[in-house]
């Protein structure tokens, strides 16, 4: 078959070839040679590889002149003494490259102490970064390297290292079959660099390593007895854990409580102008209020000097109320007179001057004073008259 004069030969691959042979061969001189980036192209002239090209247009030389072909060709049965061919080299990373171990290992699971068989698979990246001693040491003659036959020539390197480092390492480690999984970056990162020479020794980078899933044996009665008992144990820690965080929950929520409460208590006494010492006066002279008769006073060792020194205010309060229900008065009772005792204003809360008539805070007229002017008499609730005399109050 006469050839023509000139040819153009350029890459006609796909993304998952590493290595293509051109078909075309014993081409012409001055064919032209095209190569796309992230290719290279290996010429070969009589069994040699001459030149290695990278992107770009070239014209090769090859000694075929296709007008004097059929004189050199005579001594050869009419074949080109002239042998030539190109191959082409994809140089792009090829990513999700898939892998597996083909068997499963043996070793002793360091926590419970049962034989435990296991595989690993995960993904990698591969690409090419020697073309010459890729094409010369792996590929040959062959016209066509992919990705499956790529990995079924490094399968070896593969099944070696992976097998027998995960088992030594869990075993060293005492990695828990049932935690193998909390490792795989640890393990990915170590395979890596332990498998980057044996591909770099023929011209491929090992761009990403990746351990996808350790393979249990999952359905095996020994390992799944072991596999209940662990997680059985491991809802039991987190079951107590839950329980403590829980108690410390509770514990903080009940002490916020009590300081909230005991912010409201002293809020509410400022607003209505008394303190504790007095709040207690009261508590304590409602236990007495409650005897119905002088004499139970005296069993309990409590007097009405004793009340008019508790509380304050309140502690007046209550002595006149007593001294009262028993028809004496101050001076009667040998009692000195009630003093006048804080006043607070209704309108804004500040305490009054004694007698005051209008608040020096905020000028507001206050109620009627808290002591008759007829007969001394000291009120404890507003009124129009002295329940004690009927004088009218002043208002």
């Amino acid at each position: 078959m006469e050839l023509s004069i000139a040819q153009i030969i350029k890459y006609e691959g796909d993304n998952s070839t590493f290595v293509w042979k051109h078909p075309s061969e014993d081409f012409n001189t001055s064919t032209q040679l095209i190569v796309h980036e992230s290719q290279e192209a290996i010429f070969f002239m009589n069994g040699q590889a001459l030149d290695l090209f990278g992107a770009g247009r070239y014209t090769l030389e090859t000694e075929n002149i296709p007008l004097i072909r059929k004189v050199t060709n005579l001594p050869t049965g009419g074949q080109t003494p002239f042998h030539c061919e190109v191959y082409f080299i994809n140089k792009t990373e090829q990513m999700a490259i898939r892998w597996g171990t083909d068997s499963k290992v043996q070793y002793l699971e360091p926590t419970y102490k049962f034989p435990i068989s296991i595989g690993a698979s995960g993904e990698m990246s591969l690409s090419v970064s020697d073309s010459r001693k890729l094409l010369i040491k792996l590929v040959g003659t062959e016209a066509f390297l992919g990705q499956a036959k790529l990995i079924q020539f490094f399968r070896a390197f593969l099944m070696t290292r992976v097998k027998t480092y995960i088992a030594q390492t869990m075993a060293a480690n005492a990695i828990n079959i049932f935690e193998a999984d909390a490792h795989l970056t640890e393990f990915s990162e170590e395979l890596h660099k332990r498998l980057i020479p044996d591909f770099a020794d023929y011209g491929i980078n090992l761009n990403k390593f990746l351990v996808t899933t350790i393979v249990k044996p999952d359905g095996e009665p020994q390992y799944e007895k072991f596999k209940n008992l662990h997680f059985r144990q491991y809802a039991d820690i987190m079951d107590a854990k839950l329980r403590q965080q829980v108690g410390v929950i509770d514990q903080q929520t009940a002490s916020q409580r009590m300081v909230i409460e005991a912010q409201g208590i002293a809020q509410k006494r400022k607003i209505e102008g008394y303190t504790y010492q007095q709040e207690r006066g009261f508590d304590v002279a409602e236990k007495v209020a409650s005897n119905e008769a002088v004499g139970q006073f005296t069993n309990m060792g409590v007097g009405l000097g004793t009340m008019a020194g508790v509380g304050g205010v309140v502690g007046g309060i209550v002595v006149d109320s007593i001294q009262n229900a028993f028809g004496a008065t101050p001076s009667q009772a040998g009692s000195p007179p009630p003093s006048e005792g804080n006043r607070f204003c209704d309108q804004c809360g500040a305490e009054l001057t004694p007698g005051a008539r209008f608040c020096d805070n905020c000028g507001a007229p206050q109620t009627s004073p808290d002591t008759c002017p007829q007969c001394g008499f000291r009120f404890i609730k507003p009124g129009k008259f002295c329940p004690k005399c009927g004088a009218k109050r002043e208002g």
